[in-house]
């Protein structure tokens, strides 16, 4: 995988920085293209469901998922 690329994004009022492998973000962007929300609102909705788990970490988990079942 290639190195990282950040991202700002605004989170619940916060700006907030997020760094993921392009291919991450890859997969996340056509997952919002294929629900119609941008990619903010795709990370605000991983974002919301989360739990503990770092935010890097559940968009890489979500990508993964996504990718497994499309």
């Amino acid at each position: 995988m290639g190195s990282l690329k950040k991202r700002s994004i605004n989170l619940a009022g916060h700006a907030t920085s997020l760094a993921l492998e392009p291919e991450f973000w890859a997969v996340l962007q056509s997952a919002a293209a294929a629900n119609a929300v941008s990619i903010a609102g795709l990370i605000q909705r991983i974002d919301a469901g989360r739990g503990e788990r770092p935010l890097a970490s559940a968009c890489r988990v979500y990508a993964l998922q996504y990718g497994q079942a499309h």
